[in-house]
């Protein structure tokens, strides 16, 4: 679902997620906003995450994450993943994150920036245009 440039998905936090203290374990985190940005991805780009990692042999790896971890989220419980385009560079992406809890609560954030490479050279690359213009139309107007 897409709104005000943010796009969120429901998710329930699983077992398999958690650690011992019935808690996410916090590196589960990136596991999750990884598969939010595909969901994303598919959701913005005709042949989705796929057919541009896959097919088109684009790269989109992570070089820069910062994070911060505000409250606890627990087994069984619902959040909300959320990401929104910070800056659109000529070969990167800068991503905001958040998981919200159904009380509002910001449970973590992060700021992560992704660089287009070819996964042939695994050099970098401008961002391809179809992607560059599904980008502009999920970001703020004034970014």
């Amino acid at each position: 679902m897409q709104t005000n440039h943010t796009f969120r998905l429901q998710h329930k936090i699983h077992f398999s997620r958690c650690d011992p203290a019935g808690i996410i374990f916090y590196p589960q985190y990136f596991i999750l906003f990884n598969d939010l940005v595909e969901s994303w991805i598919d959701a913005i780009l005709p042949g989705g995450y796929q057919g541009l990692i896959g097919e088109r042999r684009v790269g989109m790896p992570t070089v820069h994450i910062e994070s911060e971890f505000r409250a606890i989220s627990r087994f069984g419980e619902q959040v909300w993943l959320e990401l929104e385009v910070a800056r659109l560079g000529n070969r990167s992406i800068t991503l905001a994150w958040r998981c919200v809890g159904m009380d509002d609560v910001v449970r973590m954030s992060a700021v992560q920036t992704i660089v287009t490479t070819s996964l042939e050279t695994h050099t970098s690359i401008a961002i391809p245009e179809d992607l560059r213009a599904a980008l502009e139309r999920a970001a703020p107007a004034s970014g």
